[in-house]
């Protein structure tokens, strides 16, 4: 039984009565339907949004984007339509660099539109969702509510790639730093776990996140180098814990190009020894961003591991190169299922089928299963009604500095203390 209660997968309703106040946001309809766009519109004048234009074509509303007033802050467009068809349509607002955000409209089933939602997100384009036609107007107000804002200075450094010798030089006086993100049973709330996630407080541009170095890493020879900093800041820091009496795994992740070094497994056992942490508290996450040219020496790396009582995870399952045939040659002790297949997953079918089937391959082989990506309530409610058995996402924590995880742990338990007791 899940501890926060029970699940509601249904999506919140918002009523289409007419509003009185009026909303300050330009939205841009896109449609070849007549009929459509005049109900739509009317649909949004009684949500209160009064500053709507209509178009029936693509070229139509992109030449209103060369007029003096500012672009619109939504579009709701349609994919499938003559001449320029809706993702033609998102190319050129792509080489406009529109900062608004999209919301679909189609008669597509769900898997062209989800394979449409992730190629505007692709382009670094919000997207508040999809709507299948007829269009209900209590949806598109719930959709609509999502919007927030765009601020072009909220993330200044979020495209920058940083060249090699930056990542070499921030390795080797040791900039990077890790932060911290809790895994508890789903059942209980138990803390089980954190996950080490490395940052790089940069003095000009702020925190750096992983996609903008590790690739870079990767490709240079340097990411080696960089697990093992990883590695040896998060032993020390569980020793750090353990003396504190908080005692769980901590789980640190291993590019496929780490383990092309022979001397891995006795190095990683070194370092735990040193700092006192038995290997069984410690999880290798193995994610396989490029093919190996030779699987041979990794086999043989993760094998010794194994032996020497660490636990391996398979990391991201169902992304990349994770493939059916890693779990039929590597032991590995836990499989974490990629966030896209959990956030939501209640909600959507297709989404759905590939986290049950996952899970049902976790549970048959007798591995712990970790479901990535839990950012809201629903995705919560849907973990403890189909058996998972750990979380990790925003609606637990959001990963942290370690000095935060003592006062986290002790605000997590009386949350789950209170829920508990709304129960009885």
């Amino acid at each position: 039984m899940n501890f926060l209660g029970h699940c509601n997968c249904a999506p919140e309703q918002s009523g289409a009565e007419h509003h009185d106040n009026v909303i300050d946001m330009k939205v841009l309809l896109l449609d070849d339907e007549t009929f459509l766009l005049k109900l739509i519109s009317r649909v949004l004048t009684n949500l209160g949004y009064t500053d709507v234009s209509s178009f029936d074509s693509g070229r139509a509303a992109l030449e209103s984007f060369e007029s003096p007033n500012s672009p619109p802050d939504i579009i709701l467009m349609d994919l499938n339509m003559p001449g320029m068809d809706g993702i033609e349509f998102i190319r050129h607002l792509v080489e406009r660099r529109y900062t608004g955000s999209l919301l679909l409209i189609s008669g597509e089933d769900d898997r062209m539109l989800l394979t449409a939602e992730k190629l505007v997100r692709s382009h670094q384009i919000s997207l508040l969702g999809h709507l299948h036609k007829p269009i209900k107007p209590e949806a598109l107000s719930a959709l609509l509510e999502q919007w927030r804002p765009h601020f072009q200075s909220e993330h200044p450094a979020s495209k920058k790639i940083y060249e090699a010798g930056a990542v070499r030089a921030a390795i080797n006086s040791s900039e990077f730093v890790n932060y911290y993100q809790p895994k508890v049973m789903v059942s209980t709330g138990r803390l089980v776990g954190v996950e080490a996630l490395v940052r790089w407080p940069h003095p000009e541009d702020g925190m750096v996140f992983p996609d903008q170095f590790i690739g870079v890493a990767e490709t240079n020879g340097l990411i080696t180098d960089l697990t093992r900093v990883v590695l040896t800041d998060a032993l020390a820091q569980t020793r750090l814990w353990q003396d504190a009496g908080l005692v769980f795994q901590v789980a640190v992740n291993v590019s496929m190009e780490s383990l092309k070094a022979l001397d891995f497994p006795d190095y990683v056992a070194g370092l735990a020894a040193n700092a006192g942490v038995l290997p069984q508290k410690v999880v290798l996450e193995v994610t396989e961003s490029r093919l190996m040219e030779d699987l041979r020496v990794a086999l043989e790396i993760l094998i010794r591991l194994r032996l020497k009582r660490f636990r391996l995870s398979i990391d991201d399952f169902g992304t990349g190169h994770s493939t059916l045939s890693q779990l039929r040659d590597i032991p590995f002790d836990e499989l974490k299922i990629d966030r896209s297949f959990v956030h939501g997953a209640c909600k959507n079918e297709r989404v759905r089928a590939i986290y049950n089937a996952s899970l049902g391959l976790a549970q048959q082989l007798d591995m712990d299963i970790v479901a990535e990506g839990v950012e809201d309530r629903d995705d919560w409610d849907f973990l403890g009604q189909t058996g998972c058995e750990i979380a990790q996402g925003y609606f637990i924590a959001r990963p942290m500095p370690a000095v935060d995880l003592p006062a986290w742990v002790e605000a997590w338990q009386e949350r789950v203390s209170s829920e508990l007791a709304d129960r009885h």
